[in-house]
Formats: C-alpha cells, sequence, structure tokens
C-alpha cells in the first residue's frame, strides 16, 4: 500500500526539507499543513492520509497536542505519527512517546534516518 503524508511544520523551509527528503527515498504522496489546527482540518477533510510526519513546537495547536487529539479520535487513532523536532531531550522524548509518536526523529537529520525511522514504523504496524 502507498503511504499518504502529512507533514506538519510551521516552518515552510522545514517543510520543504521533509518533503525533499521524503522524494529522495520514493515517497511521492503528501499533503503539508502549516500548523495542528491546519493539520486536523486536512486529517478530516481527506481520507486518504495514513501517515503523519509533525513538528513539535508550532503556534495554536502544537504537534503534542496535534498527536493526543488524532489519538484521541477512533478514525485516526491508528494512524503512524513521526515526531520531527528540535527538542532531543529524554524528558521530551519521553513525553512524545507518552502520547504515543510511533518514533522520534532529532534535527537535523537526513533522508536516510528519515527512510529508517519510517521503515521501523511501518514494519511494526499495519499501514
Amino acid at each position: 500500500m502507498a503511504l499518504k503524508f502529512l507533514v506538519v511544520d510551521d516552518s515552510v523551509t522545514m517543510r520543504r526539507i521533509v518533503l525533499n527528503s521524503l522524494k529522495q527515498i520514493g515517497h511521492e504522496n503528501f499533503v503539508e499543513a502549516s500548523d495542528g489546527r491546519d493539520a486536523l482540518n486536512k486529517l478530516n477533510a481527506d481520507e486518504t492520509i495514513n501517515f503523519i510526519i509533525t513538528d513539535w513546537n508550532m503556534p495554536d495547536v502544537s504537534g503534542l497536542d496535534l498527536v493526543k487529539s488524532v489519538r484521541a479520535n477512533p478514525k485516526t487513532a491508528n494512524i503512524p505519527i513521526l515526531m520531527v523536532t528540535t527538542r532531543g531531550m529524554k524528558e521530551d522524548i519521553v513525553e512524545a512517546l507518552n502520547a504515543k509518536v510511533n518514533n522520534y526523529v532529532v534535527k537535523p537529520f537526513t533522508p536516510q534516518v528519515l527512510r529508517e525511522k519510517i521503515e521501523q514504523i511501518v514494519s511494526s504496524v499495519n499501514v
């Protein structure tokens, strides 16, 4: 099954980096969102999204709040989520994992790291 990514980051530059990395590793199907609220609207409007890559630090609705909202909704609760963030402290990682992100990448990252994290998630859940 082809993955359709929802890439969520308030930085246009960071979204471009993630999208270019996805293209480099063979993924061409994605939707962009500028913050958690935008992401939730797009998730509700597009039932074909089956993988979320989100930043943590965003205005309005943070990545962590987005994760909690996605997990609380039975229609989206099982969508894999990869958090990509500058927050690398152990407490932050634990908090994100407790919110039920599937994996965690600290910026900056390479396309290879992104590929490995996506493959780990896909192999551990039924996408």
